[in-house]
């Protein structure tokens, strides 16, 4: 597990590029916290340090968002509005084959996505935020062993 304190945008910014910097080929990451807790925000980061072009929206009205990598393709989903793992059925995920899937709110979709690999969870912290990352899975556990040896976690504090 890897815990740090993200004071400032910049910092989860830091985070979303460290997170880019070290992704295995394929990940599913579960990003948990209240709103506004930043998730969204890190989502963007990655997915701009991972090369995205043009506009990144958050899912939270289209509950999908998917984005094209040098390698093959991220999905970007918000299950916010779902009732249950149910509705799933009705975003093809069945056929999916993303390379990188950031999912908020994951818990409402349990039974219905692909196996975790990490858990990024953030939570506000004054006018900042902290985030705890735990791997879930061989590959989870992995990518969190290149991200303590990387240099873009100098700049951030851990905790």
């Amino acid at each position: 597990m890897i815990e740090l304190s993200l004071p400032h945008t910049e910092s989860t910014d830091l985070l979303g590029q460290a997170l880019a910097q070290t992704r295995p080929a394929q990940a599913v990451v579960h990003l948990q916290g209240d709103l506004g807790a930043g998730k969204s925000t890190l989502a963007r980061a990655l997915l701009r340090a991972l090369g995205v072009q043009g506009p990144i929206r958050s899912p939270t009205y289209t509950l999908i968002e998917r984005y094209p990598l040098d390698t093959g393709e991220a999905w970007h989903l918000d299950l916010y509005r779902i009732g249950n793992a149910g509705e799933l059925d009705f975003l093809g995920l069945d056929d999916a084959s993303a390379d990188l899937w950031l999912i908020e709110w994951p818990e409402r979709g349990a039974g219905g996505l692909p196996p975790l690999d990490l858990v990024v969870a953030l939570e506000i912290d004054g006018h900042g935020r902290r985030a705890r990352l735990q791997a879930h899975s061989p590959i989870g556990e992995a990518w969190l062993q290149r991200l303590r040896k990387t240099e873009h976690l100098q700049g951030l504090s851990a905790l």
